[in-house]
């Protein structure tokens, strides 16, 4: 009796039972994901299967839409990318997945992806019943109207950004043409959800609290795998340095006091903040909560719309019959860039299509934003898919496949103006705003501010990518995608009219 209490209390004897109790666990754990997990009958690479450190793996390291185009071509439409995750790639998983459920409950937000860390909850990552309480107040300012009536005060930014593109053309300098998108998408969604612009435009460069933005992909792709390990997330952000708090408490600060001017306004404003504004009471929106949805749209609003008008620059520039073709459809239809305005722009048929291939092949929002199956669990592709199960729609691999797109992996305005060449292609597929309840609710935003910006450039600006920016598409993705400056060299129209 004596020895065994001895030997149990002996370091070594002890060390080698936890030892041996992990790794029986955790070989019981993976023969249990391989073998008997409920989704072992889907396909997808056994690492994958076994645990999710290979898709925190290839999401840290920037591949993850590039990867899963791979996983889908190997393995088909539904693969089970981590032992609780699937990601589909067909045109019907969008309605399945994030299409109205009439009566039926919807599939939520993921967790771990939409709120790593503790924050105040906002319009995207809020419970259907407050998110449609939100979104009900926030249509107005999102509607076609409400663009019309904030045009003045977007067309204002964009004559600033045309003022200096003019300066910069007669240096005849190569212009970081990507900045100067961000910078006029931050002025802009600035003015219309704080009430002020950030100072982009004026002081050519970044503010404080947009190069934190930038700043925090790659940081929230790491907060997000840390989801899974709440452990090992826990120890890491206790050694967060004093510094960077210090340097947080100061953002949010400035933000607020920001918030706080806005709502100091007396008039009536059309702008995207108004909604919630006149209804803060009724609907118990604190500061906090007011800042935080004014902060999705500063995010959702402005880096997405500057990385499409970035993308698609760089795609018409190195597709020389695509931009000629788009040069000559903008300067016959206005003369003079008095003409354009965000209800003449929507003439522009070829315009468009230029946009939507450019966001097929270069979409803003690359990865899937994960789902959550709910309880009872749902049927997805004539599957069920058990509750609790993640559900994901990348973007960038979906519209890069064969089966759906012809020649995929070139630049064809004319597959979305009904060209015989590209009649097998399936344009259901392509749903860059998502559908259902939760669908993109700046979807008229973004366009409105992609056809003014790019028909007043063209219109003003014969353009010709530098040789530095020839394989500026070739990028990582960390949420964002990872832009390094997009160099164009610009000359002014001859006869372009003010």
């Amino acid at each position: 009796m004596l020895q065994s209490i001895t030997l149990s209390l002996d370091p070594k004897y002890a060390l080698g039972l936890a030892v041996s109790s992990l790794s029986v666990y955790f070989l019981t754990k993976v023969i249990y994901n391989v073998y008997f997990h409920p989704l072992s009958r889907f396909p997808g690479p056994i690492s994958h299967a076994i645990s999710r450190l290979p898709y925190c793996y290839r999401a840290t390291s920037g591949t993850l839409p590039f990867d899963m185009l791979k996983l889908h071509k190997r393995y088909g439409n539904i693969v089970r990318i981590a032992p609780d995750e699937l990601a589909f790639s067909h045109p019907d998983a969008w309605k399945d997945i994030m299409g109205h459920k009439n009566g039926a409950p919807e599939m939520g937000k993921a967790a771990w992806f939409y709120r790593p860390i503790e924050q105040p909850l906002h319009i995207v990552n809020e419970d259907p019943g407050e998110h449609k309480l939100l979104r009900r107040q926030m249509a107005h300012g999102f509607s076609e109207k409400g663009m019309r009536d904030q045009e003045p005060m977007i067309r204002k930014y964009v004559d600033i950004l045309l003022k200096n593109l003019q300066e910069f053309a007669e240096l005849d300098e190569p212009v970081v043409l990507s900045d100067w998108y961000n910078f006029t998408t931050f002025d802009i969604i600035g003015d219309l959800a704080f009430g002020e612009p950030f100072g982009c435009l004026e002081d050519s460069s970044y503010d404080g609290w947009i190069q934190s933005i930038f700043d925090s992909g790659r940081l929230g792709t790491i907060l997000q795998a840390l989801s899974f390990f709440p452990l090992i997330k826990k120890l890491l952000l206790s050694f967060v340095p004093q510094s960077l708090k210090d340097a947080q408490h100061k953002h949010t600060n400035l933000t607020k006091a920001k918030m706080l001017r806005r709502m100091s306004i007396a008039e009536k404003r059309p702008d995207l903040i108004e909604g919630l504004l006149v209804k803060k009471d009724e609907l118990e929106l604190n500061l906090e909560k007011l800042v935080a949805n004014a902060e999705i749209l500063i995010i959702g609003g402005s880096e997405t719309t500057a990385s499409l008008l970035s993308g698609v620059t760089y795609l018409l520039l190195t597709n020389p019959e695509a931009y000629e073709n788009l040069k000559g459809e903008v300067r016959s239809t206005f003369q003079s860039q008095d003409d354009i305005n965000l209800i003449s722009v929507n003439k522009l048929s070829y315009m468009l299509a230029c946009l939507d291939e450019g966001m097929r092949m270069y979409p803003p929002i690359a990865n899937g934003l994960p789902r959550v199956c709910p309880t009872g669990g749902s049927t997805v592709l004539g599957e069920y898919i058990p509750q609790d199960t993640f559900l994901s729609i990348h973007q960038w691999a979906l519209y890069r496949r064969q089966e759906y797109f012809s020649k995929p992996n070139t630049y064809h305005p004319e597959r979305w103006l009904e060209s015989p060449k590209f009649a097998t292609d399936c344009r259901d597929v392509f749903q860059p705003f998502h559908l259902g309840p939760r669908n993109c609710l700046g979807r008229n935003l973004a366009y409105s501010e992609m056809r003014l910006i790019l028909a007043l450039v063209i219109f003003n600006f014969d353009m010709k990518i530098a040789d530095e920016s020839q394989d500026w598409i070739l990028q990582k993705n960390f949420l964002m995608w990872q832009k390094g400056p997009l160099k164009v060299c610009l000359t002014p129209k001859a006869q372009s009219s003010s």
